[in-house]
């Protein structure tokens, strides 16, 4: 498997990177995203993955904790602060 041997090239912290670049909620993807429960919880992990390839567990869990509150619905999006503004 070519793919698989490529992989193994490529550093586990640079993986996770990869991994939260493509889940990470683009501007103009925002209002139509803010409030998906699994695209949020999704980039949360993504970015915890990277804090822990780092030793950063404290900055993990703090990610690892806001992706459980998207997906057992204890948060939900802030009101976007420019509309409504005049």
């Amino acid at each position: 498997m070519p793919q698989t041997n490529q992989l193994q090239d490529v550093s586990t912290l640079e993986l996770a990177q990869a991994l939260m670049e493509r889940l990470t909620i683009s501007s103009s993807d925002w209002h139509r995203l803010k409030s998906n429960r699994n695209a949020r919880a999704s980039e949360l992990v993504a970015a915890a993955m990277v804090f822990l390839a780092k030793n950063e567990p404290q900055e993990a869990q703090a990610r690892l904790e806001q992706a459980v509150g998207w997906l057992n619905k204890s948060v939900s999006a802030p009101p976007c602060p420019t509309h409504g503004k005049h």
